[in-house]
């Protein structure tokens, strides 16, 4: 068996993307003790620092050791009991995943559906509230699955209003687009890393407020390491997950740090080295430097007479959506792009399978040269299959907007 050696991929597509350089030096570090003081130490960092990402004075924000379903699957079953009422938009594929794990929890599931490539009106999500009266509001922010981002600041306050839980995953979008936890009066968040945060799928950051904590408490307490049945505490029914209950987690976390798995040391130091990457840069600056690449590709793509998919008033800053064009083999061009040039864009499923190709511009990879070097083997590519466009035509328009930017901040 030979050294692993992988191919040098620039991955421009919806996620994984590139990591940056210093998460995968802090991935390389020796591993200590789960009770290490230096370990615990990390830990309490790591929760001080996603309370920043966050924007949240949540102290119960902690890690799932688990890819970014891992944090969706802990969020949704440590709080759903058989038979609560829960509301889902679905607005992409994410929305049908929330939907999944909300019914294998036991929970009486409702949905709301738009077409994909749109989003929600707060009306809309009010009147379903109205209807269903449900326990909780489940909602992805951004769906890569459609390159649409679901405004989420109204909708706090109408779930308060009705005493329902709120609960969005952010994977896609955080760091990349603006996301207030508490402002917008969130319960429950998960995110992963490996979208804008730069750094590799294994590991959730979640944060919770102290509504949520309180409710996930009254289904059972652990006790000096015993867990207690849900009907000793006063609740219905035992949370269905061992390795996904909340509560046993926040004790790990927590100052007791009492045992339940041994902490995924490597990926909670990356988690550690995305949070700072991204407080060191600014949030608001990556922000801005994902809205810039994001502005540069999709002035790119229009300018190789290619469409952007779905309602560009709600695209999320770090992907968009691409129409392949009439008489082009989609799947032969991502073929073409990841064999001869190295850069992998993303293919998509569902109702847009076989019509869109996303290309993102996230973390690590939201910069200049990698929109440019991908415009132009993009450009490369699409003219060897007969598609007519401008020669230079996606570079000038990406070259362009980011010498506008560059101007516009003198």
């Amino acid at each position: 068996m030979k050294p692993l050696s992988l191919p040098p991929r620039l991955l421009m597509g919806p996620g994984p993307i590139n990591c940056y350089p210093r998460v995968l030096t802090a991935m390389s570090q020796q591993l200590v003790g789960q009770y290490d003081p230096a370990m615990t130490g990390a830990m309490n960092e790591v929760m001080a620092l996603y309370r920043q990402v966050f924007k949240t004075q949540n102290q119960q924000t902690i890690l799932v050791d688990g890819t970014s379903r891992a944090g969706i699957e802990a969020v949704l079953v440590s709080a759903l009991e058989p038979g609560d009422k829960v509301l889902v938009p679905i607005f992409g594929r994410f929305g049908h995943l929330l939907c999944e794990i909300a019914e294998r929890a036991g929970a009486d599931v409702h949905s709301i559906e738009v077409p994909w490539g749109e989003v929600f009106e707060p009306e809309q999500i009010e009147q379903a509230i109205r209807d269903v009266q449900p326990k909780m509001l489940a909602i992805v922010q951004g769906d890569t699955s459609t390159t649409m981002l679901q405004p989420l600041e109204h909708l706090g306050e109408i779930c308060r209003r009705y005493d329902v839980l709120f609960y969005s995953d952010a994977t896609a979008s955080i760091g990349g687009n603006p996301f207030e936890t508490d402002e917008w009066q969130l319960d429950a968040v998960s995110v992963g890393l490996q979208k804008c945060l730069g750094g590799p799928s294994g590991s959730a950051p979640i944060t919770l407020s102290d509504r949520y904590v309180e409710l996930v408490r009254k289904r059972h307490h652990v006790e000096a390491g015993i867990r207690e049945s849900a009907h000793q505490s006063g609740s219905g029914s035992r949370i269905r997950s061992n390795y996904f209950d909340i509560p046993m987690l926040l004790d790990y976390w927590g100052e007791e740090r009492l045992n339940h798995h041994t902490e995924a040391a490597t990926m909670l130091f990356s988690a550690r080295e995305c949070a700072i990457n991204l407080i060191e840069e600014g949030i608001d600056n990556s922000i801005a430097r994902h809205k810039l690449s994001g502005d540069a590709m999709l002035a790119g793509i229009q300018a190789l007479n290619l469409e952007p998919f779905g309602n560009l008033k709600h695209k999320m800053h770090n992907v968009v959506g691409v129409e392949i064009p009439d008489g082009v083999d989609g799947e032969k061009i991502r073929q073409q792009l990841l064999l001869d040039f190295n850069i992998e864009i993303g293919t998509s499923f569902g109702p847009l399978k076989g019509r869109i190709w996303r290309i993102g511009t996230m973390g690590y990879n939201a910069r200049q040269d990698a929109v440019l070097h991908t415009l132009q083997s993009l450009e490369t590519v699409l003219r060897r299959a007969g598609h007519k466009l401008p020669a230079g035509g996606g570079v000038d328009a990406a070259l362009d907007t980011y010498a506008a930017a560059r101007d516009a901040a003198i």
